[in-house]
């Protein structure tokens, strides 16, 4: 039996299948282009590795599009007919069963019985929080990264990434200072860990420091420059640092420069863009015809109904270009998909109605009714996945809502729970918001 870059046992019988699947853990940590290549490597090269088959297969349920259901239904017959030679591997034909049954959290509980007996095991570990977060469960991937730290000692040749999932978990369970410190700590080890650098970059959005964010940014770009398109993700982190320093137009120029300047359709894609772009409109800004992409985009994705997430950025795409018909049918789906059993349609009934109702509301300037909507599902918005700066989009929409429907107590109130999540380090948009209820509330004294 031999064992690859976690520690772990792996059953692939030649040094270059070692070697290729090694590569494949290293870049898919780092979010490297080079993913999908070593693990072609690797099958093509030993056809019968079951574990090598269920990675293909999660990975592709990971995408959250809908024909990619397919490809991991077909992973999961190759890994059940190869040879499964290890717990490890068993584990991971389990956890890709247990997803496309639509129920992920078993999924999740696969890779955790994987990490009891391997608590080395970098890739599980990963794979565990990326299901986590895509469930959002940030208390859960913190337990999780927490329990297997110790094994990542200074020998371990992947402990970076570890303390970058770390810094992660702490930083969306609120704890800042060190989650900046694990981040920062795991960087030096690992200066590829883009995962990581991103981590101390959502410290600085929560606490309302873009310069050091920025810097951080610029100057630590072998973090993430050889991403795969994870790297707009850290370019949309640098224009929402800029967007609170007041610097609109430099946020937009790098929707066009960097941020769209591939037209993808991976939903992650067009989350930035849609979130950045709605955050723009929100602060007054034109943003012309740039909605129009991403609308077309989203039409093709209204069927889709894998991740709640993704959906509701479709839909703010379809607002955005005022697609009718689109936004009738992505509601209609949401209707129908709530109504089915299974972990991702309940997140579909609560909270994904009420906020794509919300959405819906809002850019019809029914703001009275998006404001209700959208405070109804805010309790459960976690759930959707995702982090708590992506999230933040409807965040904002709630309390514009709110302010133009003149809410204003229970939109202060939302404001003071954004602003404590946040260590009461308020940000531009905080500021600015509060100064509108209060100007709103001295008007009508006069």
């Amino acid at each position: 039996m031999n064992f690859d870059i976690c520690q772990s046992p792996v059953s692939l019988s030649t040094a270059k299948a070692v070697e290729d699947w090694n590569g494949m853990i290293r870049a898919f940590l780092a979010h490297g282009t080079a993913t999908p290549q070593c693990l072609g490597a690797v099958l093509t090269a030993e056809p019968n590795f079951a574990m090598g088959h269920a990675a293909r297969g999660l990975f592709s349920l990971m995408m959250g599009r809908r024909e990619l259901v397919q490809t991991a239904k077909e992973a999961l017959l190759a890994a059940r007919a190869s040879d499964a030679a290890n717990p490890r591997e068993r584990a991971w034909i389990d956890a890709l069963d247990a997803w496309l049954a639509d129920r992920p959290s078993d999924a999740v509980a696969a890779m955790e019985r994987t990490l009891q007996a391997y608590p080395a095991d970098t890739l599980s570990a990963k794979v565990s929080h990326g299901i986590r977060f895509i469930l959002g469960d940030a208390q859960g991937m913190r337990r999780s990264i927490e329990r297997v730290l110790p094994a990542h000692d200074k020998d371990h040749p992947l402990r970076g990434f570890a303390l970058g999932c770390h810094a992660f978990t702490l930083e969306e369970t609120g704890e800042y200072d060190n989650a900046e410190q694990a981040g920062r700590s795991g960087l030096e080890l690992t200066p590829d860990d883009a995962w990581g650098l991103h981590a101390v970059a959502h410290v600085f959005d929560m606490t309302a420091r873009p310069d050091l964010g920025i810097d951080l940014i610029e100057n630590n770009t072998a973090a993430w420059d050889h991403c795969n398109n994870f790297r707009y993700h850290v370019w949309w982190h640098k224009a929402l640092l800029h967007m609170d320093r007041g610097e609109l137009d430099v946020a937009l120029g790098l929707y066009d420069a960097q941020i769209r300047s591939d037209k993808t359709d991976d939903y992650r894609d067009i989350s930035n863009a849609t979130s950045l772009l709605l955050r723009l409109e929100l602060e007054g800004m034109e943003v012309g015809p740039r909605w129009a992409e991403l609308a077309d985009i989203a039409e093709r994705r209204t069927d889709d109904g894998c991740v709640v997430f993704a959906d509701l950025h479709y839909m703010l795409a379809l607002a955005g270009a005022s697609r009718p018909d689109a936004q009738r049918a992505m509601t209609a789906r949401f209707a129908r998909d709530a109504k089915s059993s299974g972990e991702m349609p309940a997140r579909y009934a609560d909270p994904g109605v009420a906020a794509a109702s919300g959405l819906n509301a809002f850019a019809e300037g029914r703001y009275d009714a998006a404001f209700s909507d959208l405070a109804s599902a805010r309790p459960n918005m976690q759930s959707i996945g995702g982090s708590h700066a992506q999230r933040d989009v409807f965040e904002r929409l709630t309390i514009d809502a709110g302010l133009r429907a003149g809410r204003y107590e229970q939109t202060e109130d939302i404001l003071h729970a954004r602003l404590k999540q946040r260590a009461g380090q308020a940000d531009r948009f905080t500021k600015t918001r509060m100064a509108s209820i209060a100007e709103a509330r001295r008007i009508p004294a006069q």
